[in-house]
Formats: C-alpha cells, sequence, structure tokens
C-alpha cells in the first residue's frame, strides 16, 4: 500500500516592500527655484518698478536738458548783410553801448554767455526737482497700492483669526492664489483650525458623557439615601451613617457640578444678553443671607446698575462663589460688602469682607483648583476649592479679569471687571 506524498509545504508569505514615501518627509519639488515664492514676486515687483521709474525719470532729465542747452545755445549776436553785427532782443544789452574796442566787446559777451548758461542750469535744477518730487509722490502712492495686494493674503488670514478667536472653530480662510509663503501658511493655519476643531468637539463631547455618567449614579444614591433615612424603623447608628454618607455624596454632588462648570467656563462666551450685576450680586446675597445670619456675618454694600454683555447663569455664579467664600472665610461678627458700579468700557463687582490676615504671597495661589489658605484639600464644609477657578475662569471667558488684594487687619478685596 502506497502511502500519499504529503503536500509541499507553503512558502512563508513575502515581506511586503517597503513603501518609498515617507509622509513625515515634506514633498521636495522638482524645481524648488521655479515656485512663485514671495521674495521671487517681491524682488520682481519692486526691482521693475525700480526700472520704471529709472527710466522715466531718465526721460524726463534727457527732455529738460535738451530745452536747456537749447536755451543756453542761443546766440547772443547775428550778423546782418555779412558783415554788420546785431543783438537780437535784451540777450544781452551791453553790446549794444556804441565805441566798444573789440576786447571790452569780446569780454561782455563772454560774460553774457556765462549769465545764460547759468539761467539754463538753474532752470534744468529746478524742473528736475520738481519732477523727481512728483515721481517720488506716484512711486509711494503706486509702491503702496502694491504692497496692499501683495500683502492681503496676511489681512485675510488676521480677520479669520479674529473671527475664530470671537465666534466658532469652524470658519477657514481656504486662501487661493500663487503656491507661495503665504499659501502654505494658510494651510498650515487651516489645518491648525481642523485639529483644534476636533480638540474642542472632543472635548464638548466628553463633557456631556461625564455629565450623564457622574450625576445619574449620585443622584441614584442620593434617592436610596433618603429613602433609608425616611424609614421610622432605622436604628439611631443607621441614620447617623445614613446622614453621613448623605452629606459626602452631596459634596460629590457639588465637585461633579464646579469641574464641569470649570470645563464649560474656559470657552469663550459666544451668546451674550444683557446683564445687570446688580441685580446678580443681589441675587446672590439673597441665596446667601441665611448662612450670614448662623455664622454672624452682616451683609451691606450699595450696589449701582452696572450693565455687561454676558451670560446670566455664569455671572450670577461669579458673585455666588464670591459671596460664598466671604461669608465662609470670615470672622465671628464680621462683614461682607458688595458694591457694583459702572465705569467708562467696564463694569465692576467688588466684593469686601474680614477675615484671617491673607500674605500676599499667597494670594495668587488661591485661584488655583483645590487649593485653600492653610487648609486641607478635602474635610472641609467651606467647600471643594474650585469656587475661585471657576470665577476667574467665567471672568476670562467674558474678556475681563479678577483681581484679589489682601486687606489691612485681615481678608481679602476681590474685584471683578468686565467689559460692558
Amino acid at each position: 500500500m502506497s502511502s500519499a506524498t504529503p503536500p509541499p509545504a507553503s512558502a512563508p508569505p513575502a515581506t511586503p516592500p517597503k513603501p518609498t514615501w515617507d509622509p513625515r518627509q515634506p514633498v521636495v519639488r522638482p524645481f524648488p527655484w521655479l515656485r512663485p515664492t514671495i521674495r521671487i514676486r517681491l524682488t520682481l515687483l519692486y526691482g521693475g518698478m525700480f526700472l520704471m521709474a529709472g527710466v522715466l525719470l531718465l526721460t524726463i532729465i534727457y527732455l529738460l536738458a535738451a530745452n536747456a542747452l537749447s536755451v543756453g545755445s542761443e546766440p547772443l549776436i547775428k550778423l546782418v548783410d555779412g558783415s554788420k553785427v546785431q543783438v537780437p532782443g535784451n540777450s544781452c544789452p551791453a553790446l549794444k553801448s556804441p565805441g566798444l574796442t573789440a576786447d571790452q566787446a569780446n569780454s561782455i559777451l563772454a560774460s553774457c554767455m556765462r549769465d545764460q548758461r547759468a539761467v539754463a542750469l538753474e532752470s534744468l535744477l529746478r524742473r528736475s526737482l520738481l519732477a523727481l518730487l512728483g515721481l517720488a509722490v506716484i512711486a509711494f502712492a503706486f509702491g503702496y497700492a502694491m504692497a496692499g495686494r501683495v500683502l492681503s493674503p496676511l489681512g485675510k488670514i488676521t480677520r479669520t483669526a479674529r473671527r475664530v478667536a470671537g465666534t466658532d472653530l469652524s470658519r477657514r480662510i481656504e486662501l487661493g492664489g500663487p503656491d507661495d509663503e503665504l499659501k502654505e501658511l494658510s494651510d498650515t493655519f487651516d489645518e491648525m483650525l481642523d485639529r483644534l476643531e476636533r480638540a474642542f468637539t472632543a472635548q464638548q463631547r466628553f463633557v456631556a458623557n461625564a455629565s450623564h455618567e457622574l450625576r445619574t449614579p449620585l443622584a441614584i444614591n442620593r434617592t436610596l439615601l433618603e429613602v433609608h433615612l425616611s424609614d421610622p424603623g432605622a436604628s439611631p447608628e443607621l441614620q447617623q451613617l445614613g446622614k453621613t454618607l448623605l452629606a459626602t455624596n452631596e459634596r460629590s454632588e457639588q465637585l461633579v457640578e464646579g469641574l464641569l462648570l470649570l470645563a464649560r467656563s474656559d470657552n469663550e462666551i459666544v451668546d451674550r444678553k444683557p446683564v445687570d450685576l446688580a441685580e446678580v450680586a443681589s441675587q446672590a446675597l439673597d441665596q446667601v443671607r441665611s448662612e450670614a445670619q448662623t455664622r454672624g456675618v452682616e451683609l451691606r454694600g450699595t450696589r449701582q446698575p452696572a450693565v455687561v454683555q454676558g451670560n446670566g447663569v455664569l455671572l450670577e455664579r461669579i458673585a455666588l462663589n464670591l459671596v460664598q467664600n466671604a461669608v465662609r472665610y470670615n470672622t465671628p461678627d464680621g462683614w461682607v460688602e458688595v458694591t457694583t458700579q459702572a465705569q467708562p468700557g467696564q463694569s465692576v463687582l467688588v466684593v469686601e469682607n474680614t477675615g484671617p490676615v491673607v500674605p500676599a504671597y499667597e494670594v495668587d495661589n488661591i485661584f488655583e483648583p483645590f487649593r485653600r489658605l492653610r487648609t486641607e484639600r478635602t474635610g472641609s464644609d467651606k467647600g471643594v476649592g474650585l469656587g475661585l477657578s471657576i470665577v476667574r475662569s467665567v471672568a476670562r471667558a467674558h474678556g475681563g479679569r479678577i483681581t484679589a488684594e489682601p486687606r489691612e487687619g485681615g481678608g481679602l478685596i476681590m474685584r471683578v471687571v468686565l467689559p460692558t
């Protein structure tokens, strides 16, 4: 019985050839010196303008010189009837004097010729200066117009950058024209905007997903804890544990809300409406009035109308966070003064309070997330450490700024300046 011959082993697949094109390497042009770069275009433009101006100036000087030579070479004497000398016009009136000797006549004639050449040269110089001045004006005007035409793509790039910074990231330059440095800059800027748009879109999507994924379990935990706390048969130990867990859950909800608000407020506000800072500050004071009474802190201050363009909810968060911090970081029998005022081109919200002495070197640190003055990051009933960070982000999103200044005797002066 013959055994079957085993099939030959298949040869291993050949290694695919290495690609000859490396996307990381820049594209090499066959004739780079033929590329219409800005340097070549400007060289040809201004070289041609200089050549044209030189030719035009040379032509004008030639015509003026020809005119001056024709004027300067006019004869001072004429021969009449072959031997009689006549002096035409008033070219050299001294020759008309009677009884002149030959030497005297030749001397007078040489002097008149010198005067005639001086007059012709002076006329040539004066007309040349006028021609040069006119050409200079024309050259500057033409050069200004041509420079504006050459640099117009930069203006388009700048305008598009302003629109992107002020509205959204969906705008593109899409510059046409020759493949020069400005076209390359425009394409690079468009690629950067594409990456930024994708990054911001991903960030917004992440914030929305995080908002849903983090709020839902916290809301479920709060509901379950409240249901168990409402059970009258629960033991005191279970009631105390439920209250502790409920407080921890509430703190987690505040932390999540603060982080999401901080992430959203880093972007510039696009949809703006008139908002009165005085009304916003009054609403914030009403929300913390009971807490201030509990802590023995007096609320005071005068609030003048100060209208800005912005988001009312975020601006109310500014005032609420500042007033809450001013109440919580205070001393017994202290006070909090909230004032608003309108200034030329801007509106100001000032929150001043008494409290512990704040060193000047620690003022800048209080705006960082999770930073407090000489307290732990967690385990405090005064917040989650994001209040002033949110205030700074919201103020920047509205095109404003916030500054902190230590008071003499303790406390801080928080000043928010927003453009109107």
